[in-house]
């Protein structure tokens, strides 16, 4: 899953909404959403703006497509939220699991990297100016 995908899948108002109406009524067409958009928060997109909004969300894992007959109807995949939750939110909010903690195998930004064998070594740094002494 990736994480940049998902947050900017979600820093769009309209995208949220859109969440937000799958999670409250599963299974709208572009039709439904898009009238619930109007009705509900006065949105003024068309609907090929609405669909671009849908691929995107679609493309982040959050949402999957059904067709039914000749309509295509929309389901929200909490499970990338989840995942975000799980993987890197809830250790920001203070509550830790096993999960979000990195494991022993994979390197933490906060560890310094290992020097690589066959890096050259670190140069050595300049010498501190000698420091002038003042009579007492």
């Amino acid at each position: 899953m990736d994480l940049d995908l998902l947050f900017r899948a979600l820093s769009d108002a309209t995208r949220r909404r859109l969440i937000d109406e799958l999670a409250e009524r599963d299974g709208q067409t572009l039709f439904e959403l898009h009238v619930r958009l109007i009705t509900y928060y006065g949105a003024s997109l068309s609907r090929q703006a609405l669909s671009k909004h849908l691929k995107v969300l679609e493309e982040a894992g959050l949402l999957r497509t059904e067709w039914q007959w000749r309509s295509k109807h929309h389901f929200l995949d909490r499970t990338p939220l989840r995942r975000a939750w799980t993987l890197w939110l809830a250790g920001h909010a203070g509550e830790r699991t096993p999960e979000s903690r990195p494991s022993a195998a994979e390197p933490s930004a906060a560890q310094p990297a290992e020097p690589q064998p066959d890096a050259a070594p670190a140069a050595a740094p300049p010498p501190s100016p000698p420091q002038r002494r003042t009579p007492a």
